[in-house]
């Protein structure tokens, strides 16, 4: 059996020497997180890979190698993937994601993190005692103000059923964000004098239910907030809102693609774009200076045309079709 062993061993240590072969050149590797799958989210990357082409890197020159991970929606796979890019290690980290933000940014304190589709490091709570951001973190987030806007566009654009309208909303309970922006939509709903009825959702499998619940509380609207599991049962979450004649409404421009009538939001491309042009800087000349997590540039007012159609409502001229 010995011999066995000592083959076994040999393998293991030939196959832990190749995952490192890649950084013993002089190609700079990016160890791409994606914490799961979904078609507005995965634009983000599209946008980061085109501004590292735009800035010369690319898999075709062969001048940068970009590893991507997902994690399908797994905590303990999120955390093998970021373990594993640390272990190699890679140049940089391109986090998509709050999940895979917060995930890297518990796992390393020197390889630099460049999210994108993640709010600012005060939401996400990674301050430091000081209410620093971690020194590594780069890249673009997003704060709650800009919900502000596309809240306010519900009333603008449907006439209530009753005296008052009621809107419903989904949020998880385990994403800080959500919960964060769970409070500010109501309060901005005790402002606009609407009703919201808000229900925890911490899985997509209980999308379907929990959609189902709000629908029977008769709502006029529904407020598709930016929430991970919002994002993975979107489409769960429209066909039981589309079956009932009820509307839905969203601060992301990515989610009227897919079926929401109206949003003013982060064109999630850019948003990625963003995240790419800084890392591409870093790329370039090895220096942090300048490099700092920033608000997201790129927002859109946008409308979906079937949408708009099926439930008769006008859009102000300002607002452009998605594409």
């Amino acid at each position: 059996m010995k011999p066995i062993k000592h083959i076994f061993a040999f393998l293991f240590t030939v196959f832990i020497l190749s995952c490192h072969s890649s950084n013993q050149s002089n190609v700079p590797v990016v160890g791409f997180v994606d914490a799961f799958e979904d078609a507005t989210i995965s634009q983000a990357r599209t946008g980061f890979n085109d501004a590292l082409k735009k800035n010369g890197f690319s898999e075709d020159q062969k001048n940068i190698k970009i590893e991507y991970r997902n994690a399908q929606g797994s905590i303990p796979t999120l955390t093998q993937i970021v373990n594993y890019f640390v272990f190699e290690p890679v140049n940089l980290l391109a986090t998509c994601t709050t999940l895979s933000t917060v995930t890297a940014i518990q796992k390393t304190k020197t390889i630099p993190i460049f999210e994108m589709v993640s709010p600012t490091p005060e939401r996400m709570k990674v301050l430091d005692a000081s209410g620093k951001a971690p020194s590594n973190l780069f890249g673009a987030c997003e704060d709650l103000p800009y919900i502000d806007t596309s809240f306010s566009l519900i009333p603008k654009l449907l006439k209530p059923k009753g005296a008052k309208l009621v809107v419903g909303m989904i949020y998880n309970q385990s994403e800080p964000q959500s919960q964060d922006a769970k409070e500010r939509i109501q309060s901005l709903a005790d402002k606009m004098n609407i009703t919201l009825v808000a229900l925890p959702l911490n899985s997509s499998a209980d999308a379907q239910l929990v959609t189902q619940s709000l629908l029977d509380k008769n709502i006029d609207a529904f407020f598709a907030n930016p929430d991970n599991t919002v994002f993975a049962s979107f489409e769960t979450i429209l066909k039981s809102c589309e079956q009932h004649n009820v509307p839905i409404f969203t601060s992301e421009a990515g989610l009227v693609k897919r079926g929401a009538v109206a949003a003013f939001g982060a064109d999630i491309y850019q948003w990625g774009y963003q995240a790419g042009q800084q890392a591409a800087q870093y790329l370039k000349t090895g220096k942090k200076d300048g490099l700092k997590p920033e608000m997201v540039k790129v927002r859109k007012r946008v409308y979906n045309p079937a949408a708009v159609k099926k439930y008769n409502i006008a859009i102000p001229a300002n607002f452009e079709p998605v594409k």
